[in-house]
């Protein structure tokens, strides 16, 4: 249930707000798209304003409150799932929508293998976000006949419980993360003609 109000909602921000680009771009007389670094620029801004409300009114509130904590196996606990699990959960769910439009968390030393680079793409990309933070790598990749636009932006240790998790965990190659470190990468991937 949590996996898809998460998604849904961020799918649905999402969509709106491409929506009211595309009308507004019409009503302006514009012929020309909105540039893809721009579309990427936006859903990243709304993925990151959504990963930091959460976890900083959700998930750090409630554990300063003694209410409720956050867990990686947070099913079996009967607990919140972690920052990061939101946003992959959220990213499934934006996927399953149709829209072409694919969300991930990505890192050069991930926890679980599964959320590692998958390309020499997605390689490069984590290099150059590690080296310069507040520069996504963008670039258009084609995949059988379709291509697709391919932002990579800094993934930064956004609370304590990020922090706290990749350095506790038993199977971090890292261990000594700080806030706001870059951990990985925000892959954000849509369809351009």
């Amino acid at each position: 249930m949590i996996e898809r109000a998460a998604g849904r909602i961020l799918g649905g921000l999402c969509a709106i707000m491409l929506a009211s680009i595309a009308v507004d771009a019409a009503r302006a007389g514009e012929t020309a798209g909105i540039p893809p670094e721009l579309v990427a620029e936006y859903i990243h801004a709304v993925i990151q304003a959504d990963r930091s409300i959460y976890s900083t009114h959700v998930v750090e509130r409630l554990q300063d409150l003694k209410i409720a904590v956050s867990a990686e196996d947070w099913k079996g606990k009967g607990v919140l799932p972690l920052p990061a699990q939101m946003l992959q959960m959220a990213g499934q769910e934006v996927q399953g929508l149709g829209l072409g439009l694919r969300i991930r968390l990505t890192s050069l030393g991930p926890i679980y293998t599964r959320n590692g680079p998958a390309d020499q793409f997605e390689r490069a990309g984590l290099e150059s976000v590690t080296k310069d933070p507040r520069k996504p790598y963008t670039g258009i990749i084609t995949e059988g006949d379709r291509r697709y636009f391919k932002a990579i932006f800094a993934d930064r240790a956004v609370s304590p419980s990020c922090v706290t998790c990749h350095n506790s965990h038993p199977l971090s190659a890292k261990r000594d993360y700080k806030l706001y470190d870059v951990m990985g990468g925000i892959i954000i991937s849509f369809p351009v003609q």
